[in-house]
């Protein structure tokens, strides 16, 4: 098992004003994600980004300019190879999805990089 690595909370309130959605809320959205993704691969032999073949990441996944610059970055500096870079274009179209997003856009990419295991983990 991993577990997730957090920044330290800081302040002296013990609580936080943070809004979280509800198990419902967030069924419904895992639903619509899937949905898109059904709709998305309809004819293909896949189902869910996960499945997605190198190859047909480019075909389904689309990137700005701006999302390939960062992407080449990362490769620079977090050192990604091409399995993983082909793994994070799938998790920011997984977390599109999730937010009903057409695109993936540059934040979508970001966060689907904070989702990589830190170096000295290997």
């Amino acid at each position: 098992m991993r577990l997730l690595e957090t920044d330290k909370l800081v302040g002296t309130s013990t609580s936080l004003s943070v809004k979280v959605d509800n198990s419902k809320t967030i069924q419904l959205r895992v639903q619509k994600a899937r949905d898109m993704q059904i709709k998305r691969f309809k004819g293909s032999k896949f189902k869910s980004n996960s499945e997605m073949s190198s190859k047909t990441v480019k075909e389904f996944c689309p990137l700005s300019p701006e999302c390939l610059e960062i992407l080449r970055s990362a490769v620079a500096t977090m050192n990604l190879t091409a399995r993983s870079y082909h793994k994070v274009i799938k998790i920011a179209r997984t977390i599109a999805d999730l937010v009903g997003a057409k695109d993936i856009i540059t934040n979508h990419l970001a966060e689907a990089l904070m989702y990589r295991p830190k170096e000295e983990e290997f």
